[in-house]
């Protein structure tokens, strides 16, 4: 395997075919809602991530057995049972809290997502101490947004389905109108209805949405100082496409304003995208190295970037997995100064493998590295300089002292 592609083809992958970063009960809150939560912490049953176990402890228990995965599969259809609920229960006892499993339908659909349009209503959600399902984002225009729905918001229930206690992935297909556990689990029409039980502090309400096609802008550009002032570089997460945005948009910006990349709260995505980023800005030279089982692997930019223009990258606990290999590049080789709060913390890498009923297996089979020999996994990034609130406003005065507009 010579580095990370996205997946053409999902019900027919070739076993190790596909390399991707990104936190597994993200990816099926996307599969529903178009993005990733920014801090989905438990698919398949798990549970948050125990952050007491130091990093070592975390990654031997990190692994899920993938020839018991595919044992278990194998039998379950064997007796006309559901493969992908067998291999399911399997990766919930190994410990492994980033792989996942996914049903046919639901890889398809999360497919659809990375090429930037889905059908749903239009919010992110992540699962928070105690079992429960919030609202981390809305996307502005979407059915969510226009009923007035907004991050930190409780999602208790979906159709009288209660969502305490729920495996994010349980709670993506009722949000998808799906069975969860059902053999295809495809996403509802456009136009179907959902009802979402609510709340907000004291407040306890339903709200009935209609899904609708939306399409995803994971990468927007502007300058909210002024056409005078540095652009700024704001990226949701990796999905198809986005590397060339962000290398259309520096190749674009003035060299003497400088350029302010805005990771903050992007959920990771597709590796090769977050490369692909990377090579904007660097002529060149090692991006991330990684390991498949002990394999090494090494990731490289293109050449050819402006390694001109002034940089300081934002990150804050939202910034994870592929956005986390971005930040960590740009760091070690100098190119950039972080500012912020400390990242999430998610460098596991999973590779997908398809089951004998078409569900896909994704198992975590290694960590990655930044440039410098950093694991990012359990403890994340430390930024430059740590900043909580007015973390954009420091960074444009970082930017201004670098060479960059203000």
């Amino acid at each position: 395997m010579s580095g990370p592609c996205s997946y053409d083809r999902p019900r027919r992958i070739r076993r190790g075919a596909a390399l991707t970063l990104f936190l597994a009960s993200v990816l099926a809150a996307g599969v529903v809602t178009g993005t990733w939560s920014d801090e989905a912490e438990g698919a398949a049953g798990h549970t948050a991530p125990d952050r007491s176990l130091s990093g070592t402890q975390a990654r031997k228990s990190a692994f899920a057995d993938r020839a018991a995965v595919e044992r278990a599969a194998s039998e379950a259809v064997a007796d006309g049972k559901s493969g992908a609920q067998a291999a399911a229960d399997v990766v919930s006892r190994s410990g492994d809290r980033w792989s996942t499993i996914y049903t046919p339908g639901q890889y398809e659909d999360f497919q659809e997502q990375l090429g930037g349009g889905y059908v749903g209503v239009g919010i992110w959600v992540r699962q928070v101490a105690g079992g429960r399902t919030e609202v981390s984002r809305v996307q502005p225009g979407g059915p969510a947004a226009r009923a007035g729905l907004a991050a930190g918001d409780r999602l208790r229930a979906i159709d009288g389905h209660t969502t305490r206690d729920v495996p994010v992935t349980d709670v993506v297909a009722r949000l998808r109108g799906a069975v969860p556990g059902s053999s295809r689990g495809a996403a509802a029409a456009a136009g179907s209805p959902v009802t979402l039980d609510l709340r907000r502090g004291d407040r306890r309400w339903q709200e009935t949405l209609h899904r609708t096609r939306l399409s995803t802008r994971n990468v927007v550009v502007d300058r909210p100082g002024g056409a005078h002032g540095p652009a700024r570089v704001r990226i949701a997460a990796f999905t198809k496409g986005t590397g060339d945005a962000v290398r259309r948009a520096v190749r674009e910006a003035s060299p003497d304003r400088g350029m302010l990349l805005d990771l903050r709260g992007n959920t990771g995505g597709l590796v090769t995208e977050a490369v692909s980023a990377a090579s904007a800005f660097l002529d060149g030279g090692l991006v991330a190295t990684y390991d498949v089982h002990g394999s090494q692997r090494a990731l490289y930019a293109e050449r050819g970037g402006n390694t001109r223009v002034p940089l300081v990258v934002l990150v804050d606990g939202g910034t994870m997995s592929a956005a986390e290999l971005l930040a960590g590049a740009l760091q070690d080789r100098g190119r950039a100064v972080v500012v912020g709060s400390p990242t999430f913390g998610k460098g596991a890498v999973q590779m997908p493998s398809e089951l004998p009923d078409g569900s896909v297996a994704e198992l975590t089979v290694g960590h990655y590295r930044t440039p410098s020999g950093r694991t990012v996994d359990d403890s994340g990034l430390a930024p430059d300089l740590v900043v909580g609130s007015g973390a954009e406003k420091r960074a444009r005065t970082v930017l201004s002292g670098l060479g960059g507009g203000s």
